[in-house]
């Protein structure tokens, strides 16, 4: 994870254009068109999602979330850390 963890620090991400999505109660539903699958996120995943419509590098990400969200920043870090590698990892987002 420590090579990993270094190259998504200086990674800049965005989401997947080929993912339809809408928002139920407190959570994002969406669909991959390509792969035909279904995926939810709750909790910060959806405005993390929002962001990196755009993309916005791993720094970028953190920044904002300690500014809109109260919590530590070694906690958040270590979140985004582990969202970002699981939403690359399902193909949900990439590296630009």
């Amino acid at each position: 994870m420590k090579g990993n963890e270094e190259s998504i620090r200086s990674g800049t991400f965005r989401r997947k254009s080929d993912l339809i999505g809408a928002t139920l109660e407190d959570e994002l539903v969406m669909m991959s068109v390509e792969h035909g699958q279904y995926y939810g996120m709750g909790g910060v995943g959806p405005r993390i999602w929002e962001l990196i419509e755009t993309p916005r590098s791993y720094e970028e990400l953190v920044e904002q979330i300690l500014e809109e969200y109260e919590v530590e920043r070694e906690v958040c870090e270590k979140d985004m850390l582990i969202f970002l590698e699981q939403i690359e990892q399902l193909g949900l987002a990439e590296r630009v």
